[in-house]
């Protein structure tokens, strides 16, 4: 079983994956739930983190630095760091301050320097906005945003009428930063194909999806083939 399969898996087992009827931000009725926010102890936060650490290798990316916007995104990086040091990839992380300090060390950033190519890891996009901050942040250090880490995407078209693409995917073609996730929607349908004692879960999401869904092949990433974190 690859780390997608796995990080499925282990999200249904922790209940941050949840299945029934969740109404989402964009008023639809879904038939799954995911909040990372239920990852809520040292162990799950441990294996969370090595699963983004294993998708920032599976991702081919040159990775000099690890931000966290914050907040969700100060644990996960510092996290991804870890995991990754674990597996032989030592790598300076950094996060934001909502608001700058003006006494002690000061400014925005907390930790490393904003330095090469920058990987921002963060929970989900919904619209983008911290993201973009990130953004405005690392090119004014004069580092460059190699990619957006997310844990899950939902693969489902924005909530403006007539929207075709995702938030991930209108974040990537406004910013021209690429979003990889450790896991999709597609990843979840394969996981209960081959669990076919979970019901009638699978119909329930295939039909969610043939309504909201967006063409997955817009994340289609280029670039090197092998990892490439030094």
């Amino acid at each position: 079983m690859d780390f997608r399969q796995q990080f499925i898996e282990f999200a249904i087992r922790q209940g941050a994956l949840l299945f029934g009827e969740y109404t989402t931000k964009a008023g639809r009725l879904s038939p799954y739930f995911f909040n990372s926010g239920l990852f809520t102890d040292g162990q799950a936060l441990a294996d969370l983190s090595r699963f983004y650490a294993q998708a920032a290798l599976a991702t081919g990316w040159k990775i000099d630095t690890i931000f966290g916007p914050a907040y969700k995104g100060i644990t996960l990086a510092a996290g991804t760091a870890m995991a990754l040091a674990q597996m032989g990839h030592n790598l300076p992380f950094c996060f934001n301050r909502k608001e700058a300090k003006d006494h002690g060390e000061g400014g925005l950033i907390v930790g490393a320097p904003l330095k090469g190519n920058v990987l921002i890891i963060d929970d989900v996009i919904t619209d983008g906005a911290s993201k973009r901050e990130s953004l405005e942040l690392i090119r004014a250090a004069g580092a460059t945003p190699v990619g957006v880490l997310i844990a899950l995407d939902r693969q489902e078209r924005g909530a403006a009428e007539g929207s075709t693409l995702s938030a991930a995917q209108e974040f990537q073609r406004s910013s021209g930063v690429p979003v990889h996730a450790v896991a999709t929607v597609t990843d979840l349908m394969r996981y209960l194909e081959r669990h076919p004692e979970e019901g009638d879960k699978l119909g329930r999401i295939e039909a969610y999806r043939r309504r909201y869904g967006v063409d997955p092949g817009f994340h289609a990433e280029d670039g090197p083939s092998r990892p490439t974190i030094e």
